[in-house]
């Protein structure tokens, strides 16, 4: 579907999904008769276009991006194709063999910062492309013959606290008007937090409109900001033949779809998890170069590396309910295969416009002494920038599970401990029941002795299934909440206002209600005096500690 349907009949994994056929499928019988087959084809023409890629990684001391006669080179700094490692040698050369379409790329050592390209982005990568990609509707990637690149790096000591990592998921920009949104509402936000040393993208960058990509990432390096970005299932070349064409635009603008970057302690991958499958949507799962690449990759890394593992679709399954496989099982085992061996692991996604965590277990192929944390990030355009505009002429775009639009934070410490957190953008001030941590929704009067049937809900943005929400009615006694799926009355509320509004209230509806895996409920006392009276709910976030919201509520006396 195209941005301008109804965002509320647009769900983000909207296309059919398939899963296209592999060895495992076919049985290791016909694998065996095909492999030799394949080999003897296909080997002559990769030996025929294969070619040696060169450079110098150096220390660029003087931050001009340029080698001067006195600036050495670095050695021991990885490099990549896409699918090989190779190091830098003691004065700093490398060599590479790249095939037609490769990216080569260097995954940034801790201690050091890559020089700026023009466009704001980090100087990493380079494309070969010798006689341009295929033709597409939003370009592709011309052609580029060079064989060269040398890598400036300039002496980046460790953040003296904690590494902080500014999360963004699904920007989903559809118009210069939406990234006028995306300006003000979100970078903005940003602008007013604590400095960051690196930013991630988990996809979704623009809603299918790729000639956005300039634009919004020249907002997005305004921040002063390293910016990483994996695409998503809106930033394919969807006129592409195969799958492996299918990111050329994206990575024309934004690099390899295959990254690894490096601090003290901490390794962070991201990849594209979007596999296309033309005249059949997509699903998601890895490419088989992207295993190469973290075969080569992660042995290089010591087991006791904070690990975080970043791409578009979650890793978990979103539609089993259906029995559909939005990941391929496959894929996500072998995967988890290869992360086994690290303690630390923490994996980042996006695509779903909600907000939620998801601990895998052996279900799901994971067989570590704990369970897998992924951290499914609530989306920058909440639903699809819709709803009622506030004063600043911004639309609300609560999603549909009531989280309210905005970017998530990544806190990693020395010792490899992290902590999330979720910000909304422009927290309103003063507005009672709205906090960073949680929005409350409870009945404005009830009858005095009325059977108790009503509740005050709490929407606990980073709430988890083991979440302690207690809440209190004037000085009572503090009691639990119990933990509900069922939709957040505050977007049902919206729904409502809609459904009976004679003209639009916006460009698009709110999202249509759906059950919030982090909403607690607790019933409002009927037996107290007559009046106005103070609701407290409290909870204790595992990173930031108590929180704590407030609302009101009113008694009154009736008869019949």
């Amino acid at each position: 579907m195209r941005a301008s349907l109804h965002p509320s009949a647009r769900p983000p994994h909207r296309r059919v999904l398939l899963i296209r056929p592999t060895f495992a499928a076919l049985g290791l019988a016909a694998a065996l008769v095909c492999a030799p087959l394949l080999a003897s084809a296909q080997a002559p023409a990769v030996a025929q276009q294969s070619a040696d890629f060169t450079g110098v990684v150096y220390a660029d001391t003087n931050g001009n991006g340029q080698r001067d006669p006195d600036e050495a080179g670095v050695a021991g700094v990885k490099l990549s194709n896409g699918r090989d490692i190779v190091r830098s040698a003691a004065e700093g050369s490398y060599r590479i063999a790249v095939r037609p379409g490769d990216t080569v790329f260097a995954v940034k050592p801790a201690d050091y910062a890559f020089a700026t390209r023009a466009d704001g982005l980090p100087a990493f990568w380079q494309h070969y492309f010798p006689a341009g990609s295929p033709e597409l509707q939003y370009g592709g990637i011309p052609a580029d013959m060079r064989l060269s690149m040398d890598v400036a790096l300039q002496p980046s000591p460790a953040p003296a606290g904690d590494l902080q990592v500014l999360l963004m998921a699904d920007p989903q920009v559809k118009s210069l008007v939406d990234v006028d949104y995306y300006d003000r509402d979100i970078l903005d936000t940003i602008r007013k937090d604590a400095p960051a040393q690196l930013g991630l993208s988990l996809g979704d960058i623009v809603d299918d409109d790729l000639s956005l990509y300039p634009t919004i990432n020249a907002r997005t390096a305004t921040l002063g900001v390293p910016w990483l970005h994996a695409p998503g299932n809106h930033d394919m070349d969807l006129d592409a033949a195969s799958d492996a064409d299918s990111t050329l635009t994206f990575r024309r603008h934004f690099g390899p779809d295959t990254v690894a970057w490096e601090e003290q302690g901490t390794a962070i991958v991201l990849l594209d998890d979007v596999i296309h499958l033309p005249g059949a949507g997509y699903v998601g799962g890895l490419r088989e170069d992207q295993f190469t690449f973290l075969e080569a990759y992660l042995p290089t890394l010591a087991t006791d590396t904070r690990l975080v593992v970043g791409a578009h679709i979650p890793f978990f399954n979103t539609a089993a309910a259906t029995g559909a496989e939005t990941f391929r099982a496959a894929d996500r085992q072998r995967l988890f295969q290869m992360l086994q061996r690290f303690d630390k692991v923490l994996l980042l996604s996006g695509h779903t416009h909600v907000q939620q965590h998801f601990h895998h277990g052996a279900a799901e192929g994971w067989n570590g002494p704990t369970p897998l944390h992924e951290y499914n990030v609530g989306a920058a355009c909440g639903a699809f920038w819709s709803g009622v505009k506030d004063e600043a002429g911004i639309p609300d775009s609560m999603m549909a599970d009531g989280t309210p639009n905005g970017y998530a934070r990544l806190k990693i410490g020395a010792s490899g401990d992290y902590a999330l957190s979720w910000h909304p953008a422009r927290l309103p001030a003063n507005q009672a029941g709205f906090t960073q941590a949680m929005a409350l929704h409870a009945p404005r009067v009830l009858r005095r002795g009325a059977y108790p049937a009503w509740g005050v809900y709490a929407n606990v943005f980073m709430g988890m299934d083991d979440s302690q929400v207690e809440y209190r009615a004037g000085d009572g006694e503090w009691k639990p909440m119990r933990k509900v799926l069922q939709a957040d009355p505050r977007v049902l509320v919206e729904n409502v206002r809609d459904d009976e509004a004679a003209m639009l209230r916006g460009f698009d509806r709110s999202p249509e209600a759906k059950p919030s895996r982090h909403l607690w409920r607790g019933a409002l006392p009927t037996d107290l005096p007559t009046g106005e009276h103070r609701v407290e709910v409290r909870t204790t976030d595992r990173w930031l500690g108590e929180q704590t919201a407030h609302t009101t509520y009113r008694l009154q006396d009736a008869s019949e």
